[in-house]
């Protein structure tokens, strides 16, 4: 009896999780918070088997930034004065946030890239480090609901693909190459959403 690949069941898994995570985050689901629960589970055991340390912690800040994101959705405001009862509408990223977020990410990456040279045996800690970093901001961003958030995920999901086939994770791989694409699409798609705020 041939004994079952766990490892290529997660990633499977993962792919189909991922893929009803980016068809939700897509049409600007709420329920893509859900899933960004579930999601980490699954993912975190995979990283941790094939080395990606940096990629393995940052599942668990993807829960924590979950149930952010689901408030902010659920009960944010843009304007703290405003009594409307909307959800949170997709907006650009404001100014302000522009250089905070760079420095955030710039200072994650050098932290993040440092625990993984000295604590662990990577043999990607550079582009580990780099996707893991820009995630954390990514996430902030999606969770805030900026529109710009899909052209930080087209980077991050472009190096990811490529650090999952050197990894030879061929799902996951997949997964990210798919995310690619759909992050161009997802950043049009979501102008178009912003712009009917505007006309109704």
């Amino acid at each position: 009896m041939q004994s079952i690949d766990w490892i290529r069941v997660i990633d499977i898994t993962g792919l189909v999780l991922g893929l009803i995570y980016l068809w939700l985050e897509y049409r600007a689901s709420i329920w893509l918070w859900a899933v960004s629960i579930v999601m980490p589970i699954v993912h975190s055991y995979l990283y941790f088997a094939k080395g990606l340390y940096a990629d393995f912690g940052m599942e668990f800040y993807y829960v924590v930034i979950a149930i952010y994101g689901y408030y902010c959705w659920r009960w944010g405001k843009r304007d703290k004065n405003t009594k409307s009862k909307e959800a949170l509408q997709i907006t650009h990223y404001i100014r302000k946030h522009i250089i905070a977020s760079v420095v955030t990410w710039l200072v994650l990456w050098i932290f993040i890239y440092w625990i993984l040279i000295t604590f662990t045996d990577s043999r990607v800690p550079v582009l580990d480090s780099f996707t893991t970093s820009l995630s954390a901001v990514a996430m902030w961003a999606l969770a805030k609901k900026y529109v710009e958030q899909w052209l930080l995920w087209l980077v991050v999901d472009a190096v990811s693909c490529s650090l999952y086939i050197y990894k030879e994770i061929p799902f996951n791989a997949t997964l990210y190459g798919i995310y690619t694409v759909i992050a161009i699409a997802g950043y049009f798609k979501w102008k178009k959403i912003m712009a009917s705020y505007t006309q109704s």
